[in-house]
């Protein structure tokens, strides 16, 4: 059967919506309620598009209903698909009006209070009018679902390529490396040279699981030392910065974050040395997604912040 004859003329826009608020919800008395409709036009929906590919979308259970494989695979290209529209939309406002449109941002708290703030005040002042939305999204292969999800437009973060996938397309910013930091009046503040040993017993600050956290893990593992147990695992970078105040702690942060934070807080870095390899902070997009003017303007801007950083060293 021709694709007009099966698909075009029998699967609406309107029909794959109600599919894939079922598939997010997985219930369609639930779906009708978030789409203020009646469940039995939820149902007839879904019947439709069943009939019209000919292959079961869902599986009916006592809880409600679960995507068939058949489910899955529509979902996943239903969910591109309303993308592109809304690209394409975007598209258009943007060629009525070059100066508005939106950029949705993925990152971890480490860039966003980073490299970030000067980004946003340089965007800002060039494209008032344009929205930045800024999610957290950690530096972590699992977070790349935000990508996949088309839930960001773009991501930046830390980068192990072994986890990139053949759809997403990375570009190295600059190399980000750990230090070892306390507060200005931390006893350890004034000591010329510092041996790792003498931290393990330190309260440390540190990030949740990362890639910043795995590489100060192989630090202590590299000269024979267990890795510390003290102290506090926190996903805030702000938080961290703040507790550092009160001169009870150590922690290891990115330079990035400590370039554009040590102004701002009584913070010392330490003569500390961690022997660990440098690691890429990148931009992360989906390829052969379309990217709007207004996101394309943001990433060279966050193309320009990064330039300045390795100039100023």
């Amino acid at each position: 059967m021709k694709w007009d004859d099966r698909i075009g003329r029998r699967v609406t826009l309107r029909n794959l919506q109600i599919f894939m608020r079922v598939a997010a919800s997985s219930n369609m008395a639930e779906a009708a309620a978030q789409l203020a409709i009646s469940q039995p036009s939820v149902s007839r929906a879904i019947a439709d598009i069943e009939r019209a590919i000919g292959v079961p979308l869902f599986d009916r259970t006592a809880e409600g209903v679960e995507t068939t494989v058949y489910g899955r695979a529509l979902l996943k290209r239903g969910i591109q698909a309303f993308d592109e529209l809304r690209q394409g939309i975007a598209d258009m406002d943007s060629l009525a009006d070059p100066t508005s449109g939106e950029v949705r941002l993925g990152c971890p708290e480490s860039i966003a209070c980073g490299l970030l703030l000067p980004v946003l005040v340089n965007f800002s002042c060039q494209q008032p009018r344009i929205i930045v939305r800024v999610y957290p999204g950690n530096d972590t292969s699992g977070q790349f679902g935000l990508l996949r999800d088309r839930s960001v437009d773009l991501m930046i973060g830390g980068l192990e390529r072994s986890v990139l996938g053949n759809d997403l397309v990375s570009e190295i910013l600059y190399q980000d490396w750990p230090s070892v930091v306390s507060s200005t009046s931390n006893r350890l503040a004034s000591r010329r040279k510092i041996e790792l040993a003498e931290l393990i017993d330190e309260p440390w600050l540190l990030p949740n699981e990362s890639i910043f956290t795995s590489l100060l893990t192989d630090a202590f593992h590299l000269k024979d030392l267990i890795p510390p147990k003290l102290g506090v695992r926190t996903f805030s970078a702000y938080q961290r910065l703040k507790l550092l105040a009160t001169s009870r702690f150590v922690s290891a942060e990115s330079s990035s974050l400590l370039r554009f934070n040590i102004d701002r807080f009584p913070l010392r870095v330490l003569p500390v040395d961690l022997t660990v390899r440098p690691w890429p902070i990148a931009i992360v997009t989906l390829k052969n997604r379309s990217i709007s003017s207004a996101i394309q303007n943001f990433i060279d801007c966050v193309r320009e912040a990064a330039r300045m950083m390795a100039r100023q060293g």
